[in-house]
């Protein structure tokens, strides 16, 4: 106890010297999905493995990928203690739009008690705090556990090396479960665990009519519009209740089961609430759950983006030769991504009429993710939550997607408990992207007691 009391101590008394550190982190742009801020990539990939030396990391280093390097480090001075494999990313969304934030997206802010950066809470605040708590705990001595680091620096873009890199390191990844920084809680005063994330099915739907653009007074009405048919198939694919109509869709969802509906009404957000912090007029849905219930315990079909003929500024009166929908599928744990192109196809074939074509390209899947609530790497960051924050956690289901997750599943037969100090009105990948400070310190000293939590 006197080694977490002090390392506890540290902690407090060192934030003004954590936020200066922060803010270096997140000045550098390491925006993975433009070529032109590869060397930021590299940059702040340097950065974290100088941090995971000055904390007395025995192997610090970066591992090369196709695209940017992953990085690596590991100290396993704790025989007989769980191996930890600490799981994070390093890449961050592009700011755009620049003009929407109230201060540089680069430049880190203080307002209030928020710190105002692009990647602040998703994900390099999360990363710097656990690395700040293990800081804490080497100075006191031996570290409880032994530790391995898998930082990648493409997770916004797909994470497109990151399959083969386990795979092609399973033995050095090797671990007895997986701390998952990518996280957050619900509100400053109220923790929470997420242990079910839902998989993603990302596709590029293009319909094809005309063999170029045409005028609309000479050949509107003598040829289909690309247009119109595509918004006629987006609008089919859901019926009047809000349930997605494609053909099996739902046949793999099992239902929410009372207690995870209970542990849902726990959630301090009305529906007042979520409207206003989404801005929406009302709120829309599946009909026969509430709106948290749907965010997570429920698969959806989005239309991520709509393109066609002309957009610009004032009249061009054209008749479009093809249109293109980007479409996405959260999917809960138990459907499989691999097989909701097939369920779209279907759709797409009995309900595309003949007077166009359509072409369908998936651009990215992955699984969902359930974990054991019962299992002890859970209960003991349950543990370190209500110590720190002097209540129960809630434990709930996560609408967003961290394919990672599942792919540790298969490829390292581990879990992931996921633990990190984000709140849902942070702006993440939107202008203003901010972290609220007083909860990323008590992150801190959640992550020293988590940690701590095994030296018994």
């Amino acid at each position: 106890m006197a080694a977490l009391d002090a390392a506890l101590t540290h902690v407090r008394s060192h934030h003004d010297a954590y936020l200066e550190q922060l803010t270096t982190l997140l000045a550098i742009p390491s925006v993975s999905t433009l070529s032109e801020h590869r060397p930021d990539i590299l940059r702040t990939a340097e950065w974290l493995r100088d941090a995971l030396n000055c904390v007395g990391m025995t192997r610090a280093e970066l591992m090369p990928t196709p695209l940017h390097p992953m990085v690596y480090a590991e100290w396993l001075g704790a025989p007989g203690k769980p191996t930890v494999l600490v799981y994070g990313h390093y890449d961050v969304q592009p700011a755009d739009p620049l003009d929407e934030w109230d201060s540089p997206p680069f430049e880190p802010t203080v307002r209030g008690d928020c710190l105002y950066a692009r990647g602040v809470s998703d994900m390099k605040g999360q990363i710097f705090a656990q690395i700040k708590a293990v800081e804490a705990l080497a100075l006191q001595g031996k570290l409880p556990v032994n530790l391995k680091y898998l930082l990648e620096g493409e997770e916004e873009i797909g994470s497109p090396s990151l399959d083969a890199f386990i795979e092609a390191h399973r033995d050095l990844l090797a671990c007895d479960f997986v701390l998952n920084c990518d996280s957050g809680i619900l509100a400053p005063d109220l923790p929470s665990l997420v242990y079910a994330l839902r998989g993603l099915a990302y596709f590029e739907l293009e319909v094809r009519g005309p063999g170029k653009d045409l005028h609309s007074g000479l050949f509107g009405g003598s040829v289909h519009n690309p247009a119109q048919v595509l918004c006629e198939l987006v609008a089919g694919m859901h019926d009047a209740d809000g349930r997605v109509t494609l053909p099996g869709f739902y046949d793999a969802v099992v239902p929410l089961d009372d207690e995870e509906r209970r542990q849902i009404a726990r959630w301090p957000m009305t529906d007042d609430a979520w409207r206003a912090m989404t801005g929406a007029p009302r709120l829309w849905g599946e009909a026969g759950y509430t709106t948290l219930e749907r965010v997570g315990g429920r698969p959806t079909l989005e239309v991520n983006g709509l393109v066609s003929g002309f957009i610009g500024e004032g009249a061009k009166t054209v008749l479009p030769a093809r249109a293109l929908a980007k479409l996405s599928c959260r999917l809960v744990p138990e459907q499989d991504p691999a097989a909701i192109k097939s369920m779209l196809e279907h759709y797409l074939a009995e309900n595309t009429p003949n007077t166009v074509t359509w072409r369908l390209r998936e651009l990215s899947h992955g699984p969902g993710a359930l974990m054991d609530r019962h299992a002890a790497p859970v209960r003991a960051a349950a543990k370190a939550l209500k110590d720190v924050f002097g209540m129960e956690p809630v434990f709930r289901r996560e609408g967003g997607s961290i394919p990672v997750v599942g792919v540790l599943q298969e490829k390292l037969g581990v879990e992931s408990v996921l633990l990190g100090f984000g709140l849902p009105d942070d702006s993440i990948h939107g202008p203003n992207e901010k972290q609220h400070l007083p909860t990323l310190f008590k992150g801190i000293e959640t992550y020293v007691r988590f940690l701590a939590g095994f030296q018994a």
